[in-house]
């Protein structure tokens, strides 16, 4: 499956534009792979305003937020890793969404084996499964037996 963090991204933004405030994300600079604003980052965090504004080509996918703007008068093109982005939020309210720092994961090289899946079967015939030995098929119709 692909990544959850940059649909979260992209949803937040868009629910921040629907309430006519101004999104803004909030990045850790010091993540590996971030280019473009360690100049302008104060502690190693830095807070871009992702307005259609403030920034234009805005693209989010499962690796990386991209997008030109501009610092001090100066165009410059944004490149942050998607686990650099610790929280996506509405300037006006503050209301937004904490993600935390994701450190980047390694791409497996492609030589590299693939895991087999997990068995999607059952053990044995008598359905070992969570829900214990009763879960194999029954034969004949179901009964109720009444108690008193």
């Amino acid at each position: 499956m692909t990544g959850l963090r940059p649909y979260l991204i992209q949803a937040v933004i868009d629910w921040v534009v629907d309430n006519d405030c101004t999104p803004h994300a909030a990045i850790d600079c010091t993540v590996p792979g971030t280019e473009g604003v360690a100049d302008y980052a104060t502690d190693g965090k830095l807070v871009l305003n992702l307005s259609a504004k403030a920034t234009r080509n805005l693209r989010i996918d499962d690796h990386a937020m991209r997008l030109d703007c501009r610092f001090r008068g100066r165009a410059v093109h944004v490149d942050v890793p998607i686990g650099a982005v610790f929280c996506v939020f509405a300037r006006e309210t503050g209301q937004g969404l904490p993600l935390g720092v994701e450190a980047p994961s390694p791409a497996p090289p492609e030589d590299a084996p693939r895991e087999a899946p997990p068995p999607t079967g059952r053990s044995d015939a008598r359905g070992s499964g969570a829900r214990g030995s009763g879960e194999g098929k029954r034969k004949g119709r179901p009964s109720l037996k009444l108690v008193k």
